[in-house]
């Protein structure tokens, strides 16, 4: 079940007394010692639930785990990226009795989840992003990701044969390795219909600046790009304006078609109820928990929206025989030869990474089409 909360928990263990606390904890060790097979489980979250992006998505693999047996539910949406979010753990750790935390967001990492960790050995921490370091960080932490590039291969596909200009856009937040997959792939999977498809990117400088997000879509458009994605925290900006301005959109992070039915040809996903449940199931069991785990569409941690309106059957076709390839597992997004967009060859062409190259997560290139810069 979701515990509801009446307020604020930082601002609850802000007013309560040191007093009041000591005299609650003889119930809480009662009632923990008597739910033993129990499992209380904490999700933090940086924005809104509802936000059709990022946040989004991690509250409906958390919707998955409140459905399973024994399993004690905890949230807080909206907890910036500073102490604020140390306080909701230790909260969530003291008041709820949570042994298991997932703060979503890219900036709890650290210090703040680090810090909190190390002072809660016996409770478990999973940051979602690539972060985690083994030898480094605490063993009672870990990191947890998916190769959704994947999916922006797949959107890169249906946008290549919708696009009439052979010009697509990218909306992106910030260059760091997982955005630059994000933004080559989508080139990459286009370019399998067309060679000649260029990609203009973007980039806000925030993961979340709905006006500049506007912004950014608008200019796309104006210089001719007719199919726009984006990796920022909520893609509704970018999907409502592109629709607005007849311009096709794929998705990114949550299912936007209900946003722009008529102009969504498809989106990349996360499941990350399959991998939610996964590290509960092995709490309850009393399993080791992963420290560093990663998957693609094939292990359930992505996964693609239906295919749209927009989507022609030659587009379809192809679509859906390239996804039915990476299922099997293998599949190299990125091969060679292959040159970065200053002229460089950055894949030797007896060359390709599977998925799960680490090559992947220290990317620092745009790929030759893509116009823009890193800098």
């Amino acid at each position: 079940m979701t515990k509801l909360l009446s307020m604020n928990r930082r601002n609850f263990l802000q007013a309560s007394a040191a007093g009041a606390l000591a005299g609650a904890m003889p119930g809480l060790i009662a009632s923990s010692a008597a739910a033993q097979t129990a499992l209380t489980v904490g999700f933090i979250y940086v924005g809104p639930k509802d936000d059709y992006g990022y946040n989004q998505a991690h509250a409906e693999g958390a919707a998955v785990i409140k459905a399973m047996p024994g399993v004690t539910l905890v949230e807080e949406e909206n907890v910036p990226e500073t102490v604020d979010v140390q306080k909701t753990m230790e909260s969530m750790i003291n008041l709820d009795g949570a042994t298991l935390l997932f703060p979503t967001s890219f900036g709890y990492f650290d210090p703040h989840m680090l810090a909190v960790a190390a002072k809660h050995p016996d409770v478990q921490f999973r940051h979602c992003g690539g972060l985690w370091q083994e030898g480094k960080n605490p063993a009672n932490t870990g990191s947890y990701f998916g190769y959704i590039f994947q999916g922006q291969y797949l959107n890169g596909i249906a946008a290549g044969h919708a696009t009439k200009s052979k010009k697509i856009g990218f909306v992106a937040a910030k260059p760091i390795p997982q955005v630059l997959q994000n933004i080559n792939a989508f080139l990459l999977g286009a370019r399998t219909v067309d060679p000649g498809i260029t990609c203009q990117v973007i980039f806000t400088g925030e993961w979340s600046l709905a006006v500049k997000e506007a912004e950014a879509t608008n200019a796309l458009v104006d210089q001719g790009a007719d199919v726009i994605t984006c990796h920022v925290d909520s893609p509704k900006v970018v999907v409502e304006t592109a629709a607005g301005r007849g311009a096709f959109v794929c998705g990114y992070h949550a299912n936007q078609s209900p946003l722009a039915p008529e102009k969504y040809l498809t989106g990349a996903e996360w499941a990350w109820g399959n991998v939610y449940s996964d590290f509960v199931k092995k709490a309850q069991a009393g399993e080791k928990l992963g420290n560093f785990v990663r998957g693609g569409l094939k292990d359930g941690f992505v996964k693609m929206s239906a295919l749209g309106p927009g989507v022609s059957a030659e587009g379809r076709k192809a679509f859906e025989a390239t996804q039915a390839d990476m299922m099997k597992g293998g599949f190299s997004v990125f091969k060679g030869p292959l040159k970065d967009n200053k002229g460089d060859t950055v894949v030797a062409a007896n060359k390709s990474y599977a998925e799960d190259a680490i090559e992947l997560e220290s990317m620092n290139y745009l790929v030759e089409g893509v116009v823009g810069s890193t800098a």
